[in-house]
């Protein structure tokens, strides 16, 4: 298990979209700009990023439409679920553990 470097956070992003599925291309392309990304349920994202929470939900807000929701949040050791075994293994293998 590699901690994560020195100034970088896991960040937790979960959202409910009310447009239409076509409508969010650009908000799909930030969110994988703001660093290295994991992606298995459909609505969250964990993104390993030197950005605060603020900082990413500034960057994507304005992809979002009227009536979208969006959390941006940090993700620490402590968590639990049900995913599959390279969902456990993506973030231990970044320092955090159940």
């Amino acid at each position: 298990m590699t901690p994560l470097p020195t100034g970088m956070r896991m960040l937790i992003i979960t959202y409910n979209l009310k447009g239409a599925s076509t409508g969010y291309t650009a908000f799909y392309e930030a969110l994988k700009n703001q660093g290295s990304w994991w992606h298995y349920l459909p609505s969250t994202w964990l993104i390993v990023s030197g950005s605060t929470p603020e900082q990413v939900a500034n960057a994507l807000k304005t992809h979002l439409q009227e009536g979208d929701h969006l959390f941006v949040g940090t993700l620490q050791s402590g968590y639990n679920g049900w995913l599959p075994k390279d969902a456990w293994d993506w973030l231990q293998a970044r320092g955090l553990n159940p």
